[in-house]
């Protein structure tokens, strides 16, 4: 089953939030807010502090998209503590706006899908979950690729616009405030009308 367009499989594990053990249990965001859920190899290392610190300096964003981000490794809650409590100068976090997740028994991983297996750590994947528990949508990065806070943002900002506008669809590239797509032949030409004219004044 592809995980995309269904529930997503729920967890409660513990976390590092705030300089303490927290537990967060996946279904206790549902009803409530989107959930960015992504997953990286293990703490200390080196493409995953730009990523882990991107979304946390844009938390304020997310926010005020009513959406939660949770990070997740395999790595235990006291590796999750001291990479917080390790400046960004010498390759630790600092203080986190969100919570970092210890999948020590691997099963958040294996249960979505980015476990690899000789390694037992996961691969970067990226999940987009909304408000119902359902994902939306699916990133998943070999190592040695980070993400883009700026791509997810996007995808997260045209699926609520979707959400709230069941009628439309979102095109390529589509940011708020550009036009959006009605998934149908006749009015989709509207859209390519006014696009090309748009192009037009532009040349």
């Amino acid at each position: 089953m592809p995980l995309v367009g269904n529930k997503a499989p729920d967890f409660e594990a513990e976390a590092v939030f705030d300089q303490e053990f927290i537990k967060v249990k996946l279904s206790d965001y549902i009803g409530k807010k989107y959930v960015i859920l992504f997953f990286y190899p293990l703490d200390f290392t080196f493409v995953s502090p730009t990523e882990i610190t991107a979304f946390s300096d844009r938390h304020s964003e997310f926010e005020k998209l009513n959406t939660e981000v949770l990070g997740v490794s395999v790595d235990s809650v006291f590796s999750h503590l001291a990479w917080v409590q390790t400046d960004r100068k010498s390759g630790g976090l600092g203080d986190l706006n969100y919570p970092l997740i210890s999948d020590v028994t691997k099963s958040i991983s294996k249960s979505f899908g980015v476990l690899i297996h000789d390694q037992g750590i996961a691969l970067r994947g990226l999940f987009i979950i909304d408000k119902e528990g359902v994902i939306q949508h699916s990133t998943i990065n070999n190592l040695g690729i980070g993400r883009s806070v700026d791509e997810t943002m996007r995808t997260l900002q045209a699926l609520q616009y979707i959400q709230e506008n069941p009628d439309e669809v979102c095109p390529a590239g589509w940011k708020p405030g550009e036009k959006s797509m009605k998934p149908d032949p006749k009015l989709s030409k509207e859209y390519f009308s006014a696009i090309l004219e748009h192009h037009h004044h532009h040349h």
